[in-house]
């Protein structure tokens, strides 16, 4: 096994687990599901079937990834966040052939206790605030926070606030990398 599973944790047969992955107390990676390398599955956490969990996912305690979610590479979730898959869920009425599609892309992080409302897709490291519930889509580098989650701002990949200068230009004070604002969406520079 090239993963590390505690001993309380279920792994159903047929789901993949890549290279040096650690999957911790309680948790239930379930049949069909892929988890990518170098990943850390929290406590009590449940990865459905057909989730697909890239590569370096950090996934806190007590977070449910339902069917239908894709998690890109370098994605953090947070405590407690859950994910949705139907936009009207009723226990007398068997809709899985209406699961919605939610993508989180590249380096984005999603605070404790989130809920995402499935069909969306959150854009690369987008920084989604503690208990937000997510709506809608997110941009890339967006920084949003409330119920409904709205936009309050831009972050870097370093995950810091940025301050545009009139010209629309901003460094990340960690990185020094250089950012650009156009048309209400921001891109990282080469530089």
């Amino acid at each position: 096994m090239s993963y590390f599973a505690h001993e309380t944790a279920i792994i159903d047969e047929g789901c993949q687990i890549g290279n040096g992955t650690k999957i911790w107390h309680f948790s239930h990676i379930m049949s069909g599901a892929i988890v990518g390398s170098n990943c850390n599955i929290g406590q009590n956490v449940v990865i459905s079937p057909l989730v697909v969990l890239g590569n370096n996912v950090k996934v806190q305690n007590n977070v449910s990834v339902y069917t239908g979610v894709t998690c890109e590479d370098d994605v953090f979730l947070g405590p407690s966040v859950v994910f949705t898959n139907v936009i009207n869920p009723r226990s007398a009425v068997n809709r899985k052939n209406q699961y919605l599609a939610t993508k989180v892309c590249k380096g984005a992080s999603i605070g404790a206790n989130a809920t995402v409302v499935c069909g969306i897709t959150i854009g690369t490291f987008a920084m989604i605030g503690a208990g937000s519930v997510i709506t809608k889509d997110i941009q890339p580098y967006a920084l949003v926070m409330g119920n409904p989650a709205r936009q309050t701002g831009w972050v870097s990949e370093y995950g810091h606030k940025l301050h545009f200068d009139t010209n629309g230009e901003a460094l990340c004070s960690e990185s020094g990398e250089k950012y650009i604002l156009r048309k209400n969406s921001v891109i990282k520079t080469n530089q």
